[in-house]
């Protein structure tokens, strides 16, 4: 009985364990989402900001030119 008890009980542990494991691993690839999602949007605003740069820069040199 005790044996068996056991065996059962290893069972339901390792059971545990596995969706334990698996909460993380979901949630690790959450966290890897967003982590991408916010390097994109970083990079969308730098080339914004690039351009924006570019834009006015050229402006100043056309009014010196004038």
């Amino acid at each position: 009985m005790v044996k068996a008890a056991s065996i059962l009980g290893s069972i339901v542990v390792v059971i545990a364990l596995v969706i334990a494991l698996l909460k993380v691993l979901i949630g690790f690839v959450g966290f890897l989402a967003l982590a991408i999602k916010l390097l994109i949007l970083l990079a969308f605003i730098a080339v914004i900001a690039g351009v924006g740069f570019l834009i006015l820069r050229t402006l100043k040199e056309r009014k010196r030119a004038e």
